[in-house]
């Protein structure tokens, strides 16, 4: 069976999505037999590359609250992240294009390394002191994936490489009916939106592999905190 995960690097929920999906995966019993495909989604995909902001300023202008209210929200995406053991940096973290990184992250598909360089993308980003919008810092990640430097600094550097795949991947979410990420979709048949808990990935799996119906919550994902396609990401209340 394959699941493919639509997803950007900018989106906390996907962040936490990944972990959950992966929690819910190991308690699956034919996991063995899922491959799981990352693709492509940009939050901000008219964001020029090189225009960065800081996170926290970023969403006080979103969603028109003051800094201080801004920073609360990133405390609360917080505290979610770290219930599922990962580390989040609520102050020093920068917005901005995540073409490259989506770029890259084709070639290292292409070389067997995606799921590695996505992980230590989404630390570097949401846990680390290393900006994701730093050419050179995508080339360190790549290296750490187990990437050639060379190809790697010379995928960023022509513009064209791998931009064809990111767009497609981006079509196909758009047909799909993919308003936000993350977005998993189950052998072409079922969806699931937003960062469900791990025991609902768990259920759908199981019910994919059976070939039912899924149940309604893990279909339309109404009640998962997700990223949607404005930039905007909901922020639970509890």
């Amino acid at each position: 069976m394959r699941v493919e995960i639509w997803s950007d690097i900018a989106c906390p929920w996907c962040y936490i999505g990944k972990a959950r999906f992966e929690k819910g995966l190991a308690d699956f019993a034919h996991r063995d037999q899922v491959e799981v495909v990352h693709r492509s989604f940009e939050l901000d995909p008219g964001r020029a590359k090189g225009d960065t902001a800081p996170v926290v300023d970023m969403l006080a202008l979103k969603y028109g609250r003051s800094r201080e209210e801004a920073q609360a929200m990133e405390e609360h995406v917080a505290s979610n992240a770290r219930s599922e053991g990962l580390g989040y940096r609520t102050e020093g973290r920068d917005h901005g294009s995540t073409f490259d990184i989506h770029r890259l992250l084709h070639l290292a598909k292409a070389r067997g390394r995606q799921d590695e360089l996505l992980d230590l993308a989404y630390r570097a980003n949401f846990a680390e002191e290393r900006s994701v919008f730093d050419a050179e810092v995508l080339v360190e990640l790549a290296v750490e994936a187990g990437l050639d430097a060379d190809e790697a600094r010379a995928v960023l550097t022509d513009e064209d490489a791998y931009a064809d795949d990111v767009r497609t991947d981006e079509r196909e979410a758009a047909e799909l009916g993919a308003n936000g990420v993350p977005f998993f979709v189950l052998d072409r048949r079922y969806g699931i939106s937003g960062g469900q808990p791990a025991e609902l990935f768990t259920q759908a799996l199981e019910q994919a592999w059976q070939g039912r119906t899924l149940t309604p919550v893990a279909m339309d994902g109404a009640d998962a905190p997700a990223c949607d396609t404005d930039g905007s990401c909901e922020v639970p209340r509890h």
